[in-house]
């Protein structure tokens, strides 16, 4: 780190829940496993008509399985040929729920590993969780075991703004009394985590596979930030 850390802000679908895969690539993966052949432009339009009718929709309350299982209850109706269609009684329904138990149960091996760091983290550093998210995010921190150490979650639904707006950021800092210049945002996002960093002037960590990192090295020649393939590796970045 080029500066002194005091705060450090997460994102959380695909940095707290799984080392640097975002959720539609996850779903995409997950599917391919079930035989379903839609190159990854065609499963990016099924997964956009699931996503978007959620914000807003989800009870405040609702936790990460309810969310992930409504995500792919709409995927399964996006893929059979019209958002609403109701497949509760065909085999893709019987699909959909294997396919959000497997992805849950990847999150929550990923929060059994990161629970400990980021209570190791919360003795040294105030941490935040800053998401574009459906309205709930608060509700999945807490029922995944992450609210103790996380001392503010902000969720673009509720705020009226999404990464990677400054004002997102701003909330943050401004709920936990904390200051851009020494602060780290951890995020898998380039356009949304580290933009919005960089917009706010704070440091980035991006977290990233290993072939994620090596194709944006290819592509841009060089990294201008500090990469970690897994979360637990960021402890040995930090002052």
């Amino acid at each position: 780190m080029r500066r002194q850390i005091e705060t450090l802000l997460f994102d959380f679908g695909g940095t707290l829940d799984c080392d640097g895969v975002a959720w539609k690539e996850r779903m995409h993966a997950h599917y391919r496993s079930e035989g379903l052949a839609l190159s990854p432009e065609e499963f990016a339009a099924a997964f956009y008509a699931a996503d978007d009718p959620l914000l807003g929709s989800l009870p405040e309350d609702a936790d990460l399985a309810v969310t992930v299982h409504r995500l792919a209850r709409n995927l399964e109706a996006a893929l059979a040929g019209g958002e609403g269609r109701d497949v509760s009684d065909n085999a893709d329904s019987r699909r959909g729920s294997r396919i959000a138990a497997n992805f849950l149960a990847e999150a929550e091996a990923s929060f059994a590993r990161n629970r400990p760091l980021l209570e190791r983290l919360s003795r040294r550093y105030r941490l935040g969780v800053v998401s574009n998210f459906y309205g709930n995010l608060a509700a999945v921190c807490r029922g995944a075991g992450l609210a103790p150490p996380v001392g503010v979650m902000i969720d673009s639904q509720k705020l009226g703004a999404e990464k990677p707006d400054p004002a997102i950021f701003r909330a943050a800092l401004d709920a936990l009394g904390a200051r851009a210049e020494t602060t780290l945002m951890v995020g898998d996002s380039l356009p949304r985590d580290r933009e919005g960093a960089r917009r706010m002037s704070m440091e980035f960590v991006w977290i990233a596979p290993a072939e994620v990192q090596a194709a944006e090295i290819k592509a841009r020649g060089s990294l201008d930030h500090p990469v970690v393939a897994r979360l637990g590796d960021l402890e040995s970045l930090l002052p």
